[in-house]
């Protein structure tokens, strides 16, 4: 029989193709650096010196301003059409621009004691080690002012359904980044066959250039997608217009949650710093890792969630609402919980051959990969639970948790990174977050005209995981010694997965009708 799938099923199954595409692509891009880089002081000082530019992006016009953006945009599409809709925009637009440059030139005005203080990013750091982010994270801050912009772009043209260029963005980004890797930062030329790559041997300071490369490729790609729906730039701000108001105040606590989200960063380099050189790096790599299904399940379900349950909220349609949120949630449940044990107990194999980090390094970045697994359920029903807020246009319940949040961080953080090393500071992650989701997922229910339903297949959720589980570490120990690593690395995962998808068909075909 023919599976049909919904138009929200369809946007999230493009979306997980192309952030599949995405981490592929970034994978590769860390295997490189990290071979070319080692678990060294110079690559910690590249991941330390992004947190901040990152805090900047995040706050202005990513995950704050997007989230904030997006109901309102798609409130006036649907209410006075593109032209009142690409005008907002517009004086949207110029504000991110103006604000973002106008914090970026403070931080690299700022940036000595952003870096050495206690409380700053790097205080574990020698001082050479210190110098070093500084200087990286002050060129980190070009992209960062371009990506004011491009950030923007794709929440517009996800306001009006088009999904495909913003999803094809991040992917030009990674490809302006490998540029820098393979190109701007050895002091060798890859050797492809017969040819040798130029090399320009600018080391750490290739790799930043590689991503200012990578935030303009980011833009330049969605620019058809503004001619596509006649995006015409309106000058000024606006600040008196009442839906540019609106945006300001649901932005009000959402840029203090994103400002607890990104600390979360922060907070882990800061205790990293002050371990074992190569720390920030296995964290930076194992939360890469941990990334990957998060991206390919929970963000790209969330991403193509919010504009359908904006649309659905704005229009009054609150059963269809309450039902599109709870089959997401099972779907998230089904998924998760099975994939996260069956990667951390197969991937040690992919991961030693990949980043070669020498027998230490690569129990140290498994150990601290599987803790950050832990959490792979809570991220992604998180993700789920803010978005549903914000199409309610209501941002202080996830204000409320982000600080909860942080706190329990502090507080586990201290008791665990000293004991457990990179492990602890990333079993702590998986502990808040998932914290954080339940938390966030009571409060929603409260708010539902009738309660969530999660009681349906629980069973068979925890039977698949068992299941998985159990079959991925048989296969893994039988072939580990008697065969190669893209065979004992792939097989037992892949089998394990198989074995575990008849418990959990129920809820894949559920994902199909959201």
């Amino acid at each position: 029989m023919k599976l049909k799938l919904s138009r929200l099923s369809k946007i999230s199954l493009l979306l997980a193709v192309f952030f599949l595409l995405d981490k592929a692509l970034a994978i590769l891009r860390s295997v490189l650096i990290a071979q070319q880089f080692g678990a060294s002081k110079e690559l910690d000082a590249f991941n330390v010196a992004n947190n901040i530019p990152d805090l900047l992006f995040a706050l202005i016009s990513g995950g704050a301003l997007a989230m904030a953006f997006i109901p309102v945009l798609t409130e006036v599409l649907t209410r006075s059409g593109k032209v009142d809709a690409w005008k907002l925009f517009s004086h949207i637009a110029n504000l991110a621009f103006l604000v973002t440059s106008g914090l970026a030139l403070l931080v690299a005005l700022f940036a000595v004691p952003l870096v050495k203080s206690e409380i700053g990013v790097a205080p574990g750091f020698t001082s050479s080690q210190q110098n070093m982010v500084i200087l990286l994270m002050r060129l980190n801050l070009i992209a960062t002012i371009i990506f004011s912009i491009s950030g923007l772009v794709m929440a517009g043209l996800q306001s009006n359904q088009h999904f495909l260029l913003p999803a094809l963005a991040p992917l030009f980004y990674n490809v302006g980044q490998i540029f820098g890797v393979v190109i701007l930062a050895p002091a060798n030329g890859y050797q492809i066959g017969s040819i040798t790559l130029p090399a320009y041997n600018l080391g750490v300071s290739g790799l930043v250039y590689g991503v200012i490369i990578g935030a303009a490729l980011h833009l330049l790609i969605q620019i058809p997608g503004l001619v596509k729906y006649k995006f015409h730039w309106s000058p000024g701000l606006a600040l008196n217009d009442p839906d540019v108001k609106k945006v300001l105040s649901v932005l009000g606590p959402r840029l203090l949650t994103m400002l607890c989200i990104q600390s979360i960063f922060l907070i882990r380099d800061n205790l990293g710093s002050r371990l074992a050189e190569g720390t920030v790096t296995t964290l930076t790599y194992g939360w890469m890792l941990q990334q990957v299904p998060e991206t390919l399940i929970g963000t790209a379900i969330g991403t193509a969630l919010l504009p359908t349950l904006s649309e659905l909220f704005a229009q009054g349609q609150r059963e269809e609402f309450r039902q599109t949120i709870e089959k997401a949630i099972r779907v998230l449940l089904a998924l998760c919980l099975p994939i996260a044990a069956i990667l951390a107990i197969g991937f040690s194999p992919l991961i030693s051959a990949a980043f070669k980090f020498g027998e230490a390094g690569t129990s140290l970045l498994a150990w601290t990969t599987a803790a950050f697994l832990l959490g792979l359920t809570g991220h992604s029903l998180k993700e789920v639970g803010v978005r549903s807020f914000y199409a309610r246009q209501e941002a202080k319940i996830p204000l409320l948790t982000a600080g909860i949040n942080i706190v329990l961080y502090v507080i586990l953080g201290v008791l665990l990174f000293r004991r457990l090393g990179a492990p602890g500071i990333a079993l702590t992650d998986s502990i808040v977050f998932t914290t954080e989701a339940v938390i966030l997922l009571l409060l929603l229910n409260k708010r539902m005209i009738a309660p969530i339903h999660l009681d349906k297949g629980i069973f068979r959720v925890a039977i698949a995981v068992l299941t998985g589980a159990l079959v991925t570490w048989g296969l893994l120990t039988f072939l580990e010694p008697r065969t190669s690593w893209i065979i004992s690395g792939t097989a037992p995962m892949i089998v394990g997965f198989l074995c575990s998808l008849p418990w959990i068909w129920k809820e894949v075909r559920i994902l199909a009708h959201i």
